[in-house]
């Protein structure tokens, strides 16, 4: 019996991939704090993996192994600029504490996500083993 990965890992690998693209942005948000008229970006994390979620569900039919699967994985996904709580007057709006909070919270949930794919993988290869 074959082993789908995307049954096995479920939601967890596209959650790792939209993590990954927030740290992104929050990295450039955090390069671009002295940067003019610059607008802080991030990514409604939750609403976006429901979103995902939901693409998920709807997959193409494919008649042969050989065929492409389609990927809903980052389609979809909405960058939001972020209000500030304070104007800067060369209309950057940035706030760098809030971007360093932001991205470390986002590395140690990034950090979390890959622990727990790595216990599903030794999972499946106590499965295969035998253990």
């Amino acid at each position: 019996m074959p082993i789908s990965f995307d049954s096995a890992l479920g939601i967890h690998q596209q959650a790792l991939a939209l993590r990954a693209q927030r740290t992104e942005l929050l990295a450039s948000n955090i390069a671009n704090a002295d940067t003019p008229g610059y607008k802080a970006r991030d990514i409604d994390f939750r609403s976006t993996l429901n979103n995902l979620e939901q693409q998920s569900t709807a997959t193409l039919k494919t008649t042969n192994s050989r065929h492409i699967r389609n990927n809903t994985a980052m389609t979809g996904v909405e960058t939001l600029y972020r209000v500030p709580n304070q104007s800067s007057l060369d209309g950057n709006t940035v706030d760098e504490q809030l971007e360093k909070s932001a991205f470390s919270e986002n590395a140690i949930r990034y950090q979390a996500s890959l622990t727990f794919l790595e216990g599903k993988f030794r999972g499946m290869m106590a499965a295969l083993k035998g253990e």
